[in-house]
């Protein structure tokens, strides 16, 4: 669960490395986000030399959680850190690569671009 002032990792190579949410999007009054949200997020650490810098504002979709995942299957998932990706108003990523295990999830909120990007793809099988 994701909520303002909650900070996440960056699980792509645009030049941001930490991120801090600041806005949840879809409803006016949204407290959390999950798996495959999309949030406003600000820069708290960015790598130099890059075109995205520390205090930029950015949209992001979340592609990994603390908090637990439950499929219809049963399965729970639960990963190690909170990660984003960045992205562009269009949804697609602005990096060219993403590290860690991206849920299957995310193909259907439309991400396409996000998970075959990804090196890893927890699926039913997994």
């Amino acid at each position: 669960m994701i909520q303002p002032q909650t900070h996440l990792n960056v699980a792509d190579n645009s030049g941001a490395r930490k991120l801090m949410c600041i806005r949840i999007l879809g409803a006016s009054n949204r407290r959390y986000a999950h798996i495959g949200d999309v949030i406003v997020a600000v820069i708290k650490e960015a790598v130099p030399n890059m075109p995205l810098a520390k205090s930029e504002v950015v949209r992001a979709v979340i592609v990994r959680t603390c908090k637990e995942l439950k499929r219809d299957s049963g399965m729970i998932i639960r990963y190690d850190d909170n990660a984003a990706v960045v992205i562009d108003q269009e949804g697609n990523p602005k990096g060219t690569r993403i590290f860690g295990a991206i849920p299957r999830e995310l193909r259907q909120f439309n991400f396409t671009k996000i998970v075959s990007l990804a090196p890893e793809l927890w699926d039913v099988n997994n």
